[in-house]
């Protein structure tokens, strides 16, 4: 065992206990759930600094709070909105996620939301079943009453939708193939193209 890497844990980790509590029981519902999350948390941290110390060791260890919840609510595939509602109401810095960006995240979720709600409410329902709840197309299909052929048309004509919403309609409109040029033999005896 190393004992640097066990001083540094100690001094660059441990110390931010209190604060890594109060998030976890502030974001995750499950009250029985904390104490684990807790130390999963450490070990990943401990894990990861034994390959490559992190240059802020704050924002590493709150990061991978945020990210080890993440993946348990991806896994549970029922997320709460409680659940992450005050995910961004942390006051902790982080380097990958400047103003910036959390600015352009927000705007391409506003207008990936407007394009859904366009959507016809059929294509709508059948994209949200295939793409968010990711049920198998033969579950939609059963679910919904319809055929799997019209389940993949409607995925397609929704997802050709939002990306002619995010990108415009030249996305959809589809550039005919460049004609060859034609051989032409000129009055001399000689091949000219067009």
């Amino acid at each position: 065992m190393d004992d640097t890497l066990d001083a540094w844990f100690i001094r660059e980790i441990l110390v931010h206990e209190a604060a890594l509590m109060r998030l976890l029981q502030r974001t995750w519902r499950h009250r029985d759930d904390v104490h684990d999350l807790r130390q999963e948390v450490y070990v990943r941290v401990y894990e990861a600094a034994g390959k490559s110390r992190p240059t802020q060791p704050k924002a590493f260890l709150f990061t991978t709070a945020r990210h080890l919840m993440t993946d348990r609510l991806r896994r549970s595939r029922v997320v709460a909105i409680d659940a992450v509602g005050d995910l961004d109401a942390l006051n902790v810095l982080v380097d990958e996620l400047s103003p910036e960006r959390r600015l352009d995240g927000r705007q391409i979720l506003k207008r990936l939301a407007e394009a859904f709600d366009r959507l016809p409410a059929r294509c709508r329902e059948v994209v949200w079943m295939r793409k968010v709840q990711e049920l198998p197309q033969k579950a939609v299909a059963a679910q919904l009453q319809i055929t799997e052929k019209t389940v993949e048309k409607q995925v397609a004509k929704g997802i050709r939708l939002l990306a002619d919403h995010f990108y415009g309609e030249r996305f959809a409109t589809r550039v005919p193939a460049r004609s060859e040029p034609t051989l032409s033999v000129s009055p001399h005896g000689q091949q000219q193209t067009d």
